[in-house]
């Protein structure tokens, strides 16, 4: 699939894996604000030193920004809800991978990180994100895999 990228940003993030998929995307959501891993423009070097904002303080505050709002954050930052097997991908959203998706895709019910070279065989668009969760040899779930491109 011919995907269009241009301006845009790949991501990808792994976390450990936890039950709670809401609260591993949100507390990764977090983890890449609190570090500065996200494109802040207004604060970069090359931006004219005598414009430079700081980095912003919450999350409410730089999406208050209108280029952030127009070009994103080209990270995770970018995806604001998840969203149920059923629902269509819309701008913001993270669709995780389900077992049936990922047999029809690659074959198999249980992904290991051996599989993250062909997620890109799985449906995904700008401003859209998957999620997977990654297995060990045993089939024990143990991470969960963030991936995407967003931003202009």
């Amino acid at each position: 699939m011919e995907r269009d990228r241009m301006g845009a940003s790949e991501w990808n993030y792994s976390v450990p894996y936890q039950e709670d998929l809401v609260g591993a995307f949100e507390g990764l959501r977090r983890t890449v604000f609190e570090k500065r891993e996200y494109y802040w423009g207004p604060g970069a070097d090359w931006w004219p030193e005598e414009e430079r904002l700081p980095w912003p303080k919450t999350m409410d505050e730089l999406w208050e920004h209108e280029l952030v709002q127009h070009d994103g954050t080209h990270s995770i930052l970018d995806i604001f809800r998840i969203i149920g097997p059923d629902e269509e991908p819309d701008y913001g959203t993270l669709k995780q991978v389900t077992e049936e998706e990922a047999l029809r895709v690659l074959g198999t019910r249980r992904l290991t990180r051996a599989h993250v070279p062909r997620f890109e065989e799985f449906d995904y668009w700008r401003w859209y994100g998957r999620c997977a969760v990654l297995h060990d040899d045993e089939g024990e779930p143990q991470e969960i895999y963030f991936w995407g491109y967003s931003g202009d």
